[in-house]
């Protein structure tokens, strides 16, 4: 069973919600913010016409805009669901129209680069608070949201030097309120973190994918018709959003550099336990690991159920 999110909140954090880009984590937070209250009138803004009129026909917002510009007038919270590459140009687009005392955000998977296109665009009388929450499947699109993506994940925070502390109180509380554990760190341990927790392995999904679909042709179906679990995983991640995957490679290279450089070396030191039939080694090394992954499950980051974090699990559908 889908576990729920508490009851709402008798009053809102905030007046005015605007959401631009309503993909999976834009739908989620219009969703979650509707079902906790989180804030009093919900604004949902994408450039695309199709996916305004499939927010419109799912009713998660008040109302739907195609101009970002003329969505934030009023809003106290503004909240940007682009990919990472785009956040600098709609902070810059928006700027001039924000109310004072107003809270930008956002949720990209990187920091360092957004902190430095999107800083230098925000008024003075305007606060500066990224956000990643660290939640997600492999379906993008209004349709692919639902109201517990964040229940019991992690969101991080990673406001500028010199933040103002309310306004980074305020955001914790939001997304307290949509069920995230809140953690606050500087961008740049931020991207380091992400870079081996996440960057690298959706890498190396790509590239075992794109590695099996090259032997494809040579095995004549096989690859594709013998997926055991261990492939059907790495195409499950595989299959996530490229242009979101795109921006994040390239905004965090170095953090993925570097750790791409680590991960080449343990890599190497197990070819040669392999070559050299160090069995003892292998198997020191697969007892870490294997630790690694019961402390996941012992801090609820994952369960024993099998395919966990699969969108089917709740039938692609809000579950409330």
């Amino acid at each position: 069973m889908p576990e729920h999110l508490g009851a709402p909140l008798i009053e809102p954090l905030f007046n005015r919600l605007v959401v631009v880009g309503v993909g999976l984590i834009g739908s989620s937070i219009l969703r979650v913010a509707r079902h906790q209250n989180l804030a009093a009138e919900l604004v949902a803004v994408d450039l695309v016409e199709s996916v305004c009129a499939r927010v419109r026909a799912l009713g998660i917002a008040d109302h739907v805009m195609a101009d970002p510009a003329a969505a934030v007038g009023g809003a106290d919270l503004i909240i940007i669901c682009t990919p990472v590459g785009a956040i600098g140009a709609v902070v810059a687009e928006i700027a001039p129209y924000l109310s004072a005392g107003a809270i930008i955000s956002d949720v990209g998977s990187v920091k360092g680069a957004v902190v430095a296109a999107a800083q230098p665009h925000v008024p003075s009388t305007v606060h500066f608070v990224p956000a990643h929450p660290v939640a997600g499947t492999e379906y993008s699109g209004p349709d692919a949201g639902f109201s517990t993506l964040f229940l019991h994940r992690w969101c991080i925070l990673t406001p500028p030097e010199g933040s103002d502390p309310g306004a980074i109180e305020a955001l914790r509380r939001f997304w307290a309120g949509a069920g995230s554990n809140v953690e606050v760190m500087t961008p740049a341990h931020h991207d380091l973190v992400l870079a081996i927790t996440s960057h690298v392995p959706h890498l190396i999904a790509y590239n075992i994918v794109g590695t099996a679909a090259d032997l494809e042709e040579v095995t004549q179906s096989e690859v594709i018709k013998f997926s055991a679990g261990g492939f059907r995983d790495f195409t499950r991640i595989a299959a996530s959003d490229p242009t979101m995957w795109r921006d994040i490679f390239l905004h965090n290279r170095e953090a993925v550099l570097e750790m791409l450089g680590r991960f080449n070396e343990d890599l190497a030191a197990l070819q040669r336990m392999i070559r050299w039939g160090d069995g003892q080694g292998l198997h020191d090394l697969f007892t870490r690991t294997r630790a690694i992954r019961r402390s996941i499950i012992a801090q609820g980051q994952e369960t024993q159920a099998a395919d966990f974090g699969r969108h089917g699990d709740l039938g692609g559908q809000d579950p409330d």
